[in-house]
């Protein structure tokens, strides 16, 4: 998935002002749009404010492993509490090399050792924003899926269950004790309010809005 730089935000969080000037200009150099945060406790003041949204625009965030106050870690750990799923790529001196791969594990997606060369930066960016857009196009697929199936009604999604799981009508009345025209008729009404035409589609349509919905 290409996404335009522009369409696209990268947080930056040190406390460092003058890597902060740097990675502005770097970034900003190939079209990213760039906010500076001079502390982790900064980001997390604005974090709610963020227009858009964290979790409706394609970014992610470059942060230092170590700063005077909050760390990177820490901030990590918060964000995952708030249930933010922000692509993080931490910044690491040579000796902070076990806590970035610490943080890794804990879902962070990539760490740079400084110094770093400018391509290798712009690469790391360019891969964890892609992953964002990735995540967010997933949400927005369940979310379509969730909000087809929550305009059925509660017999409707028994029967789309059902159906869905390649029962015929017959057996679909027996399991609910109602008459296969009546079944017939919820069927229709199901993938006319999905706007499906098989019971393959209809499937498809339950495993997006919930993986674990024909289990």
């Amino acid at each position: 998935m290409n996404i335009p730089p522009h369409q696209c935000l990268v947080h930056v969080v040190d406390d460092d002002p003058g890597l902060r000037r740097s990675l502005r200009f770097l970034l900003e150099s190939v079209g990213w749009n760039v906010r500076l945060h001079a502390s982790a406790e900064e980001f997390l003041e604005v974090c709610d404010t963020l227009d858009p949204p964290l979790n409706q625009q394609p970014c992610c965030m470059l942060l230092d492993i170590r700063m005077a106050a909050m760390s990177g870690l820490e901030l990590q750990q918060v964000l995952q509490e708030r249930g933010i799923g922000l692509q993080i790529i931490f910044m690491t001196g040579h000796a902070d090399v076990s806590m970035a791969v610490q943080a890794m594990k804990s879902g962070a997606a990539d760490f740079i050792e400084k110094p770093f060369k400018d391509q290798l930066m712009l690469d790391a960016v360019a891969a964890a924003v892609r992953r964002s857009a990735e995540t967010l196009q997933e949400a927005r697929i369940r979310q379509e899926a969730m909000d087809m199936l929550a305009a059925l009604s509660p017999r409707e999604s028994e029967v789309a269950r059902l159906v869905a799981l390649g029962q015929p009508n017959k057996l679909i009345a027996a399991a609910l004790g109602i008459s296969e025209k009546t079944v017939h008729i919820h069927r229709q009404h199901v993938m006319e309010k999905a706007g499906l035409s098989s019971a393959a589609e209809l499937a498809r349509l339950m495993l997006r809005a919930d993986p674990s919905a024909l289990n």
